[in-house]
Protein backbone atom coordinates (compact mmCIF):
# COMPACT_ATOMS: atom_id res chain seq x y z
CA UNK A 1 0.00 0.00 0.00
CA UNK A 2 1.62 3.40 -0.84
CA UNK A 3 -0.11 6.18 1.52
CA UNK A 4 -2.36 4.15 3.71
CA UNK A 5 1.18 2.91 5.24
CA UNK A 6 -0.20 5.77 7.99
CA UNK A 7 -3.09 3.10 8.72
CA UNK A 8 -2.17 0.08 10.82
CA UNK A 9 -4.83 -2.24 11.47
CA UNK A 10 -4.51 -3.78 15.23
CA UNK A 11 -4.67 -6.93 15.37
CA UNK A 12 -5.51 -10.36 14.06
CA UNK A 13 -6.81 -13.77 15.48
CA UNK A 14 -6.18 -17.11 14.75
CA UNK A 15 -7.95 -20.05 17.43
CA UNK A 16 -8.19 -23.45 17.27
CA UNK A 17 -9.59 -26.75 18.97
CA UNK A 18 -9.30 -30.53 18.30
CA UNK A 19 -5.75 -31.06 16.69
CA UNK A 20 -2.21 -32.23 18.24
CA UNK A 21 -0.11 -29.80 16.39
CA UNK A 22 -2.49 -26.96 17.42
CA UNK A 23 0.06 -24.38 17.69
CA UNK A 24 2.38 -24.58 14.51
CA UNK A 25 -0.93 -24.37 12.98
CA UNK A 26 -1.76 -20.92 15.03
CA UNK A 27 1.87 -20.24 13.50
CA UNK A 28 0.70 -20.37 9.68
CA UNK A 29 -2.46 -18.83 10.92
CA UNK A 30 -1.01 -15.90 11.97
CA UNK A 31 1.35 -15.68 9.18
CA UNK A 32 -1.73 -15.42 6.78
CA UNK A 33 -2.74 -12.67 9.06
CA UNK A 34 0.39 -10.95 9.11
CA UNK A 35 -0.87 -7.88 7.22
CA UNK A 36 -3.04 -7.15 10.02
CA UNK A 37 -0.38 -6.43 12.43
CA UNK A 38 3.86 -6.55 12.42
CA UNK A 39 4.69 -5.44 15.59
CA UNK A 40 4.35 -8.36 17.70
CA UNK A 41 2.85 -12.05 18.08
CA UNK A 42 2.12 -14.20 20.89
CA UNK A 43 0.34 -17.82 20.90
CA UNK A 44 -1.13 -19.28 23.97
CA UNK A 45 -1.37 -23.29 24.08
CA UNK A 46 -2.69 -25.60 26.14
CA UNK A 47 -2.19 -29.55 27.37
CA UNK A 48 -3.29 -31.18 30.36
CA UNK A 49 -5.44 -28.54 31.41
CA UNK A 50 -2.14 -26.26 31.63
CA UNK A 51 -2.31 -22.78 29.10
CA UNK A 52 1.59 -22.02 28.37
CA UNK A 53 2.80 -19.30 26.12
CA UNK A 54 5.64 -17.48 23.84
CA UNK A 55 4.95 -13.99 21.98
CA UNK A 56 7.30 -11.00 21.02
CA UNK A 57 7.89 -8.18 19.27
CA UNK A 58 8.47 -8.46 15.40
CA UNK A 59 7.18 -10.35 13.02
CA UNK A 60 5.52 -13.78 13.16
CA UNK A 61 9.00 -15.56 11.47
CA UNK A 62 11.15 -13.10 13.92
CA UNK A 63 8.75 -14.56 17.05
CA UNK A 64 8.59 -18.42 16.78
CA UNK A 65 11.22 -20.56 15.75
CA UNK A 66 10.94 -24.07 16.18
CA UNK A 67 12.35 -24.34 19.62
CA UNK A 68 9.08 -21.60 20.29
CA UNK A 69 6.47 -24.19 19.01
CA UNK A 70 7.78 -27.31 20.66
CA UNK A 71 7.55 -25.50 23.46
CA UNK A 72 3.99 -25.15 23.12
CA UNK A 73 2.68 -28.71 23.20
CA UNK A 74 -1.15 -29.62 23.34
CA UNK A 75 -4.42 -29.94 20.68
CA UNK A 76 -5.67 -26.20 21.57
CA UNK A 77 -4.19 -22.42 21.09
CA UNK A 78 -4.56 -19.17 20.07
CA UNK A 79 -2.63 -16.37 18.41
CA UNK A 80 -2.54 -12.78 17.93
CA UNK A 81 -1.03 -10.21 16.18
CA UNK A 82 -0.60 -6.64 16.67
CA UNK A 83 0.24 -3.43 15.46
CA UNK A 84 1.69 -1.12 18.48
CA UNK A 85 -1.13 1.31 18.84
CA UNK A 86 -0.64 5.01 20.38
CA UNK A 87 0.90 4.85 23.51
CA UNK A 88 1.19 1.06 23.29
CA UNK A 89 3.67 -0.63 26.06
CA UNK A 90 6.01 -2.62 23.84
CA UNK A 91 5.73 -5.91 24.63
CA UNK A 92 4.15 -5.97 27.49
CA UNK A 93 1.14 -5.55 25.25
CA UNK A 94 1.84 -8.19 22.93
CA UNK A 95 -1.09 -10.88 23.17
CA UNK A 96 -2.83 -13.03 24.04
CA UNK A 97 -2.60 -11.96 27.55
CA UNK A 98 -2.13 -15.00 29.79
CA UNK A 99 -3.78 -14.69 33.43
CA UNK A 100 -4.26 -16.69 36.68
CA UNK A 101 -7.15 -16.17 38.85
CA UNK A 102 -9.33 -17.51 41.10
CA UNK A 103 -11.21 -19.59 38.50
CA UNK A 104 -7.32 -20.91 37.15
CA UNK A 105 -5.67 -19.61 34.27
CA UNK A 106 -7.71 -18.03 31.73
CA UNK A 107 -5.98 -16.42 28.02
CA UNK A 108 -7.83 -13.96 26.28
CA UNK A 109 -6.89 -12.10 22.71
CA UNK A 110 -8.89 -9.30 21.04
CA UNK A 111 -9.42 -7.67 18.19
CA UNK A 112 -10.94 -4.05 17.82
CA UNK A 113 -11.15 -1.29 20.18
CA UNK A 114 -13.45 -0.42 23.01
CA UNK A 115 -15.09 2.94 22.59
CA UNK A 116 -15.61 3.31 26.31
CA UNK A 117 -12.13 1.55 27.58
CA UNK A 118 -11.39 5.10 29.42
CA UNK A 119 -14.43 5.35 31.33
CA UNK A 120 -14.47 1.52 32.36
CA UNK A 121 -10.91 1.54 33.16
CA UNK A 122 -11.56 4.65 35.50
CA UNK A 123 -14.35 2.39 36.98
CA UNK A 124 -12.68 -0.62 37.54
CA UNK A 125 -9.56 1.39 39.37
CA UNK A 126 -11.77 3.03 41.94
CA UNK A 127 -12.88 -0.45 43.04
CA UNK A 128 -8.87 -1.25 43.22
CA UNK A 129 -8.23 -2.46 39.67
CA UNK A 130 -4.15 -2.70 38.91
CA UNK A 131 -3.69 -2.09 35.74
CA UNK A 132 0.17 -3.09 33.81
CA UNK A 133 -0.92 -2.33 30.42
CA UNK A 134 -2.37 0.02 28.01
CA UNK A 135 -4.02 -2.65 25.80
CA UNK A 136 -8.38 -2.69 25.86
CA UNK A 137 -7.88 -6.57 26.41
CA UNK A 138 -6.31 -6.25 29.61
CA UNK A 139 -9.93 -3.78 30.71
CA UNK A 140 -11.90 -7.32 29.40
CA UNK A 141 -9.92 -9.18 31.92
CA UNK A 142 -10.68 -7.25 34.84
CA UNK A 143 -14.06 -6.97 33.39
CA UNK A 144 -14.54 -11.00 33.72
CA UNK A 145 -11.94 -11.32 37.15
CA UNK A 146 -14.62 -8.79 38.75
CA UNK A 147 -18.38 -10.06 37.11
CA UNK A 148 -21.02 -11.61 39.49
CA UNK A 149 -21.88 -14.20 37.18
CA UNK A 150 -20.61 -18.10 38.19
CA UNK A 151 -19.45 -19.91 35.45
CA UNK A 152 -16.40 -18.55 32.30
CA UNK A 153 -18.79 -18.35 29.72
CA UNK A 154 -21.70 -15.94 31.67
CA UNK A 155 -18.41 -13.85 33.30
CA UNK A 156 -17.69 -13.36 29.82
CA UNK A 157 -20.87 -12.32 28.10
CA UNK A 158 -21.21 -10.10 31.18
CA UNK A 159 -17.53 -8.18 30.47
CA UNK A 160 -18.51 -8.17 26.48
CA UNK A 161 -22.01 -6.93 27.18
CA UNK A 162 -20.57 -3.84 29.32
CA UNK A 163 -18.03 -2.74 26.73
CA UNK A 164 -18.96 -0.80 23.63
CA UNK A 165 -17.33 -0.21 19.98
CA UNK A 166 -16.10 -2.89 18.48
CA UNK A 167 -14.02 -6.17 19.78
CA UNK A 168 -13.84 -9.74 18.42
CA UNK A 169 -12.49 -11.90 20.74
CA UNK A 170 -11.44 -15.35 21.23
CA UNK A 171 -10.44 -16.83 25.17
CA UNK A 172 -9.05 -20.11 26.22
CA UNK A 173 -10.51 -21.59 30.04
CA UNK A 174 -10.50 -25.21 31.27
CA UNK A 175 -11.81 -27.35 28.51
CA UNK A 176 -13.33 -24.55 26.00
CA UNK A 177 -12.43 -22.14 23.90
CA UNK A 178 -14.84 -19.38 23.45
CA UNK A 179 -15.19 -16.93 20.40
CA UNK A 180 -17.08 -13.89 20.70
CA UNK A 181 -18.08 -11.17 17.98
CA UNK A 182 -19.52 -8.04 18.73
CA UNK A 183 -23.10 -6.57 17.60
CA UNK A 184 -21.89 -4.25 15.27
CA UNK A 185 -19.74 -6.70 13.64
CA UNK A 186 -17.50 -3.79 12.87
CA UNK A 187 -14.62 -6.58 12.45
CA UNK A 188 -14.75 -9.74 10.26
CA UNK A 189 -14.54 -13.43 12.29
CA UNK A 190 -15.03 -16.80 10.58
CA UNK A 191 -15.98 -20.24 11.86
CA UNK A 192 -13.62 -22.95 9.82
CA UNK A 193 -12.99 -26.52 9.88
CA UNK A 194 -9.97 -28.82 9.66
CA UNK A 195 -10.52 -32.72 9.91
CA UNK A 196 -11.77 -32.81 13.77
CA UNK A 197 -10.78 -29.97 14.39
CA UNK A 198 -12.24 -26.18 14.56
CA UNK A 199 -10.94 -23.29 13.91
CA UNK A 200 -11.56 -19.49 14.26
CA UNK A 201 -10.16 -16.37 12.11
CA UNK A 202 -10.04 -12.75 11.51
CA UNK A 203 -10.06 -13.70 8.00
CA UNK A 204 -10.48 -16.82 5.81
CA UNK A 205 -7.28 -16.41 4.10
CA UNK A 206 -5.84 -17.88 8.00
CA UNK A 207 -8.07 -20.76 7.75
CA UNK A 208 -6.94 -21.74 3.48
CA UNK A 209 -3.50 -21.35 4.83
CA UNK A 210 -3.57 -24.28 7.26
CA UNK A 211 -5.97 -26.34 4.70
CA UNK A 212 -9.27 -25.91 6.55
CA UNK A 213 -12.56 -25.19 4.99
CA UNK A 214 -14.42 -22.34 5.89
CA UNK A 215 -17.41 -22.96 7.55
CA UNK A 216 -19.15 -19.46 7.68
CA UNK A 217 -18.68 -16.06 9.50
CA UNK A 218 -19.17 -15.53 12.91
CA UNK A 219 -22.30 -13.84 12.99
CA UNK A 220 -22.37 -10.17 14.53
CA UNK A 221 -23.21 -10.51 18.55
CA UNK A 222 -22.61 -14.24 18.57
CA UNK A 223 -20.59 -16.39 20.81
CA UNK A 224 -19.13 -19.33 19.43
CA UNK A 225 -18.49 -22.01 22.58
CA UNK A 226 -16.03 -24.96 20.64
CA UNK A 227 -14.90 -28.13 22.89
CA UNK A 228 -14.85 -31.91 22.43
CA UNK A 229 -18.43 -31.36 21.59
CA UNK A 230 -18.07 -29.31 18.63
CA UNK A 231 -19.46 -25.56 18.33
CA UNK A 232 -21.94 -24.29 20.23
CA UNK A 233 -23.60 -20.51 19.54
CA UNK A 234 -24.97 -18.08 21.78
CA UNK A 235 -26.81 -15.04 20.74
CA UNK A 236 -26.91 -13.54 24.44
CA UNK A 237 -26.70 -9.74 22.98
CA UNK A 238 -29.52 -7.30 21.51
CA UNK A 239 -29.46 -6.92 18.46
CA UNK A 240 -27.85 -4.20 17.15
CA UNK A 241 -27.95 -2.57 12.89
CA UNK A 242 -24.94 -4.34 10.98
CA UNK A 243 -22.18 -2.08 10.63
CA UNK A 244 -19.02 -3.99 9.00
CA UNK A 245 -16.19 -1.92 8.14
CA UNK A 246 -16.32 -0.63 4.54
CA UNK A 247 -12.38 -0.33 4.76
CA UNK A 248 -11.54 -3.96 5.25
CA UNK A 249 -13.01 -4.41 1.39
CA UNK A 250 -11.37 -1.39 0.26
CA UNK A 251 -7.65 -2.50 1.97
CA UNK A 252 -7.10 -4.15 5.18
CA UNK A 253 -8.81 -7.71 4.22
CA UNK A 254 -6.49 -9.62 2.36
CA UNK A 255 -7.49 -10.45 -1.33
CA UNK A 256 -7.71 -13.70 -1.12
CA UNK A 257 -10.15 -13.56 1.47
CA UNK A 258 -13.87 -13.73 1.91
CA UNK A 259 -15.05 -10.91 3.78
CA UNK A 260 -18.60 -10.50 5.17
CA UNK A 261 -19.45 -13.08 2.90
CA UNK A 262 -18.03 -11.63 -0.44
CA UNK A 263 -14.91 -12.28 -2.06
CA UNK A 264 -12.81 -9.27 -1.87
CA UNK A 265 -10.30 -9.15 -4.92
CA UNK A 266 -13.24 -9.09 -7.60
CA UNK A 267 -14.75 -6.11 -4.83
CA UNK A 268 -11.68 -4.28 -5.63
CA UNK A 269 -11.32 -4.82 -9.55
CA UNK A 270 -14.82 -3.56 -9.57
CA UNK A 271 -13.35 -0.40 -7.50
CA UNK A 272 -11.12 0.28 -10.45
CA UNK A 273 -13.89 -0.24 -13.07
CA UNK A 274 -15.92 2.17 -11.19
CA UNK A 275 -12.88 4.61 -10.90
CA UNK A 276 -12.45 4.20 -14.80
CA UNK A 277 -16.18 4.59 -15.62
CA UNK A 278 -16.37 7.61 -13.52
CA UNK A 279 -13.05 9.33 -13.81
CA UNK A 280 -11.02 8.37 -17.22
CA UNK A 281 -7.77 10.02 -17.83
CA UNK A 282 -5.73 10.71 -21.13
CA UNK A 283 -3.18 8.29 -20.39
CA UNK A 284 -0.72 5.84 -21.74
CA UNK A 285 -0.03 3.48 -18.73
CA UNK A 286 -1.91 2.26 -15.58
CA UNK A 287 0.25 1.74 -12.67
CA UNK A 288 -0.77 0.43 -9.22
CA UNK A 289 0.76 1.37 -5.69
CA UNK A 290 1.63 -2.41 -4.87
CA UNK A 291 0.66 -4.19 -3.82
CA UNK A 292 -3.10 -2.82 -2.17
CA UNK A 293 -4.11 -1.16 -5.60
CA UNK A 294 -2.77 -3.68 -7.76
CA UNK A 295 -6.64 -5.33 -8.25
CA UNK A 296 -8.20 -2.35 -8.84
CA UNK A 297 -5.47 -0.81 -11.26
CA UNK A 298 -6.53 -4.04 -12.88
CA UNK A 299 -9.68 -3.40 -13.51
CA UNK A 300 -9.29 0.66 -14.12
CA UNK A 301 -6.67 -0.63 -17.37
CA UNK A 302 -9.33 -3.07 -18.57
CA UNK A 303 -12.30 -0.43 -18.43
CA UNK A 304 -10.26 2.30 -20.35
CA UNK A 305 -8.51 0.19 -22.88
CA UNK A 306 -5.08 1.63 -21.24
CA UNK A 307 -2.33 -1.20 -20.80
CA UNK A 308 -1.55 -1.89 -17.13
CA UNK A 309 2.14 -2.06 -16.05
CA UNK A 310 4.54 -2.06 -12.74
CA UNK A 311 5.33 1.17 -12.69
CA UNK A 312 5.99 1.35 -9.13
CA UNK A 313 7.88 -1.62 -7.93
CA UNK A 314 7.67 -2.66 -4.26
CA UNK A 315 11.06 -3.90 -2.09
CA UNK A 316 10.46 -6.77 -0.30
CA UNK A 317 12.63 -7.41 2.52
CA UNK A 318 12.00 -8.88 6.07
CA UNK A 319 11.66 -6.62 8.93
CA UNK A 320 11.77 -2.70 9.16
CA UNK A 321 13.82 0.50 8.33
CA UNK A 322 17.11 -0.05 10.48
CA UNK A 323 18.10 3.26 10.58
CA UNK A 324 16.47 6.85 10.57
CA UNK A 325 16.83 9.30 7.99
CA UNK A 326 18.00 12.32 8.26
CA UNK A 327 16.19 15.51 7.03
CA UNK A 328 18.83 15.80 3.97
CA UNK A 329 17.84 12.24 2.95
CA UNK A 330 14.08 13.27 1.09
CA UNK A 331 11.89 10.30 0.61
CA UNK A 332 14.00 7.07 2.37
CA UNK A 333 11.45 5.73 4.37
CA UNK A 334 9.42 5.61 0.92
CA UNK A 335 12.54 4.99 -1.35
CA UNK A 336 12.82 1.83 1.13
CA UNK A 337 9.66 0.26 0.10
CA UNK A 338 8.73 1.60 -3.14
CA UNK A 339 10.76 3.27 -6.24
CA UNK A 340 9.88 3.76 -9.35
CA UNK A 341 10.47 1.70 -12.41
CA UNK A 342 11.95 4.16 -14.85
CA UNK A 343 11.34 1.85 -17.92
CA UNK A 344 7.82 1.41 -18.07
CA UNK A 345 7.33 5.19 -16.86
CA UNK A 346 9.64 7.11 -18.61
CA UNK A 347 8.30 9.47 -21.31
CA UNK A 348 4.39 8.24 -20.55
CA UNK A 349 1.71 9.90 -19.04
CA UNK A 350 0.25 7.81 -16.51
CA UNK A 351 -3.03 7.26 -14.23
CA UNK A 352 -1.56 5.65 -10.33
CA UNK A 353 -4.42 3.84 -8.72
CA UNK A 354 -4.16 3.84 -4.94
CA UNK A 355 -6.94 2.72 -2.45
CA UNK A 356 -6.52 6.03 -0.17
CA UNK A 357 -5.09 8.97 0.72
CA UNK A 358 -4.06 9.46 4.65
CA UNK A 359 -1.57 12.25 5.26
CA UNK A 360 -1.33 12.72 1.95
CA UNK A 361 3.09 12.90 2.49
CA UNK A 362 3.37 9.38 0.81
CA UNK A 363 1.42 10.06 -2.40
CA UNK A 364 3.40 13.27 -2.95
CA UNK A 365 6.81 11.74 -2.50
CA UNK A 366 5.38 9.08 -4.78
CA UNK A 367 4.15 11.59 -7.51
CA UNK A 368 7.83 13.14 -7.23
CA UNK A 369 9.44 9.75 -7.86
CA UNK A 370 7.57 9.25 -11.10
CA UNK A 371 8.54 12.63 -12.43
CA UNK A 372 11.91 11.97 -11.54
CA UNK A 373 11.70 8.74 -13.54
CA UNK A 374 10.89 10.52 -16.46
CA UNK A 375 6.24 10.84 -16.46
CA UNK A 376 5.60 13.30 -18.14
CA UNK A 377 2.01 13.46 -16.52
CA UNK A 378 0.84 11.62 -13.72
CA UNK A 379 -2.67 11.39 -12.83
CA UNK A 380 -4.09 10.12 -9.37
CA UNK A 381 -7.13 7.92 -8.95
CA UNK A 382 -8.46 6.39 -5.09
CA UNK A 383 -10.63 3.72 -4.65
CA UNK A 384 -12.05 5.32 -1.74
CA UNK A 385 -13.86 8.67 -0.87
CA UNK A 386 -11.37 11.45 0.59
CA UNK A 387 -10.99 10.55 4.40
CA UNK A 388 -12.19 12.95 6.67
CA UNK A 389 -12.04 11.40 10.16
CA UNK A 390 -10.43 9.22 12.49
CA UNK A 391 -11.49 5.43 13.36
CA UNK A 392 -12.89 4.61 16.63
CA UNK A 393 -13.11 0.45 16.10
CA UNK A 394 -9.71 -0.93 15.42
CA UNK A 395 -8.20 0.95 13.10
CA UNK A 396 -5.14 3.28 13.80
CA UNK A 397 -5.53 6.34 12.12
CA UNK A 398 -4.42 9.99 12.71
CA UNK A 399 -6.17 12.67 14.42
CA UNK A 400 -8.43 14.75 12.08
CA UNK A 401 -6.84 17.49 11.95
CA UNK A 402 -3.57 15.43 10.36
CA UNK A 403 -6.03 14.26 7.59
CA UNK A 404 -5.38 15.86 3.82
CA UNK A 405 -8.51 15.97 3.31
CA UNK A 406 -10.49 17.45 6.29
CA UNK A 407 -7.77 20.45 5.45
CA UNK A 408 -7.86 21.10 2.08
CA UNK A 409 -10.44 20.71 -0.64
CA UNK A 410 -9.70 18.75 -3.99
CA UNK A 411 -8.38 21.38 -5.54
CA UNK A 412 -5.55 22.40 -3.38
CA UNK A 413 -5.17 18.44 -2.58
CA UNK A 414 -4.55 18.15 -6.59
CA UNK A 415 -1.79 21.50 -5.78
CA UNK A 416 0.08 19.75 -2.55
CA UNK A 417 0.37 16.46 -4.69
CA UNK A 418 1.71 17.99 -7.70
CA UNK A 419 -0.81 15.87 -9.53
CA UNK A 420 -2.02 16.85 -13.08
CA UNK A 421 -5.32 15.58 -11.79
CA UNK A 422 -6.42 13.76 -8.78
CA UNK A 423 -10.06 11.95 -8.32
CA UNK A 424 -11.98 10.02 -5.62
CA UNK A 425 -14.48 7.39 -6.10
CA UNK A 426 -17.83 8.46 -3.65
CA UNK A 427 -18.96 6.55 -1.14
CA UNK A 428 -22.01 5.73 -3.38
CA UNK A 429 -19.60 3.76 -5.95
CA UNK A 430 -18.02 2.21 -2.52
CA UNK A 431 -21.30 1.06 -1.73
CA UNK A 432 -22.04 -0.45 -5.09
CA UNK A 433 -18.99 -2.20 -5.47
CA UNK A 434 -19.39 -3.76 -1.86
CA UNK A 435 -22.82 -5.19 -3.04
CA UNK A 436 -24.90 -2.32 -2.95
CA UNK A 437 -25.91 -2.52 0.47
CA UNK A 438 -24.57 0.53 1.99
CA UNK A 439 -26.44 0.87 5.61
CA UNK A 440 -24.66 -2.30 6.42
CA UNK A 441 -21.50 -1.34 6.23
CA UNK A 442 -19.56 1.54 8.44
CA UNK A 443 -18.20 4.64 6.50
CA UNK A 444 -17.63 6.77 9.46
CA UNK A 445 -14.19 7.81 8.39
CA UNK A 446 -15.54 8.97 4.95
CA UNK A 447 -18.87 10.47 6.11
CA UNK A 448 -18.95 11.11 9.66
CA UNK A 449 -21.58 9.01 10.61
CA UNK A 450 -20.06 7.05 13.40
CA UNK A 451 -22.40 4.45 14.49
CA UNK A 452 -21.20 4.70 18.49
CA UNK A 453 -19.46 7.92 19.26
CA UNK A 454 -16.18 7.33 21.71
CA UNK A 455 -16.48 7.79 25.73
CA UNK A 456 -14.10 9.19 26.91
CA UNK A 457 -14.53 10.18 30.42
CA UNK A 458 -17.82 9.57 32.83
CA UNK A 459 -19.86 12.98 33.34
CA UNK A 460 -18.74 14.65 36.15
CA UNK A 461 -20.74 12.78 39.24
CA UNK A 462 -21.16 15.91 41.42
CA UNK A 463 -23.64 17.36 38.71
CA UNK A 464 -26.60 15.28 40.10
CA UNK A 465 -25.87 17.49 43.57
CA UNK A 466 -27.33 20.40 41.10
CA UNK A 467 -30.64 18.45 39.83
CA UNK A 468 -34.40 19.00 41.06
CA UNK A 469 -33.87 22.76 41.70
CA UNK A 470 -34.18 22.26 45.82
CA UNK A 471 -33.34 25.99 45.94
Amino acid sequence: MGESESLRHECGVFAIVGDPDAARLTYLGLHALQHRGQEGAGIVARQAGQLVEHRGLGLVQEVFDDAAIRSLPGDTAIGHVRYRTAGGGGEADVQPFLVRWRQGQLAVAHNGTLTNAAVLREELEEKGAIFSRTSDTEVLLHLVASSDQKTLINRLVDALGRAEGAWCVVALAGDKLVAARDPWGFRPMVLGRRGGAWMVASESCAIEQVQGTVVREIEPGEVVVLDEDGPQSLRPFARKPRRACIFEAIYFARPDSVLFGRPVYPTRVRLGELLAQRFPARADVVVPVPDSGTPAALGYARQVGLPFDMGLLRSHYPGRTFIEPTQRIRDFGVRMKLHANRAVVAGKRVVVVDDSIVRGTTAQKIVRMLRQAGATEVHLRVTSPPMTGPCHYGIDTPAKEELLAHRLDLPRIRQFLDADSVAFLSIEDVREAVGGEGARYCDACFTGNYPVEPVLRRPDPQLTLFEGGGG
